[in-house]
């Protein structure tokens, strides 16, 4: 593996490599379900979810000769179900509308203290319109930069600053509503 990094899966990855089936099906256990929850997160709808992680597994395995090590297998496998995601919301959906420049200062929002349960967080979170929502996931949870997000989606940096920033505000309103 390059850069030092040790994968715990590696012996299993290299004999999926070699069309073992019994590894293919020990890896398709182990990530199933990450993968099911990282699409669902995205595409909100368990049927199109099912759908991705069955066409990413099935890229994965065609593709398992161009996994380089050069960060975790889960972490490779991951950013398939990601993009085959963000593909299938490209092709069938509408998110975002590109707003170009806002002054983000005045939506900004600090949370000095955290007093919710993560199902709070869960429920506030299908609350959100499918662009915040889809913005904010990609970036707390997938890691994207506002960059990348930009051009995953086809709009702005600041398109995606301020869907983010929007979406901190109205995730706020969602979890202090659902005290009261």
């Amino acid at each position: 593996m390059k850069s030092g990094f040790v994968d715990i899966h590696a012996s299993l990855i290299a004999k999926c490599k070699q069309g073992d089936r019994r590894a293919q099906h020990e890896v398709y256990k182990l990530y199933a379900r990450a993968m099911y929850n990282a699409a669902y997160r995205i595409l909100r709808n368990q049927e199109d979810a099912k759908d991705i992680v069955q066409e990413a597994f099935i890229d994965m395995y065609t593709k398992l000769d161009s996994f380089r090590g050069d960060a975790s297998f889960g972490a490779w496998f991951r950013r398939i179900v990601v993009n085959k995601s963000l593909n299938f919301i490209k092709k069938n959906r509408h998110v975002l509308v590109d707003i170009g420049e806002v002054d983000l200062a005045e939506d900004e929002v600090e949370i000095t203290s955290f007093d919710y349960e993560i199902s709070d967080v869960q429920n506030a979170m299908s609350g959100l319109p499918e662009g915040y929502r889809l913005v904010f996931d990609l970036y707390m949870f997938e890691g994207y930069s506002h960059k990348e997000i930009g051009e995953e989606l086809g709009i702005a940096e600041t398109t995606s600053k301020s869907q983010l920033s929007r979406a901190k505000v109205k995730l706020v309103e969602l979890l202090n509503a659902s005290k009261n």
